[in-house]
Formats: structure tokens, sequence, C-alpha cells
């Protein structure tokens, strides 16, 4: 799938600039910047879980 964005210039200076600087196309860098972002959890949820999985720790001891 193509999504197009539309980028203030001095952000798509930015982006062609560190992509020329790791050597990689802008569109590269783009998809790579986006995977990253969704491949991160969300901090709120990630504490959240951990509040959960911290108050019914010993339910799952007991339960394993």
């Amino acid at each position: 799938m193509k999504v197009a964005i539309d980028l203030p210039p001095a952000q798509l200076t930015q982006l062609e600039q560190e992509a020329h600087r790791l050597g990689v196309a802008v569109e590269e860098l783009a998809r790579a910047a986006v995977t990253d972002l969704l491949a991160a959890p969300d901090a709120a949820f990630q504490a959240a879980a951990r509040r959960v999985l911290d108050k019914n720790a010993e339910l799952y001891r007991r339960l394993a």
C-alpha cells in the first residue's frame, strides 16, 4: 500500500539530509520510522499492563 504525506519544507529537508547521511532512500527511512513507531508499545499501555500483571501476580502463580 502506498501512502502520500505532505511535509513542511523544513521537515522534508531534514528527512532528505538524514536519509543521505544514512545512505538510504527517503522512502526507506520514512518506512523504517513508521515501522519503529508501530512496533513500540505505547508507554501508557505498558504501565497499565504492568499494573494488571503485578496486581494479579499471586493469582497467576497459583494458576500456573
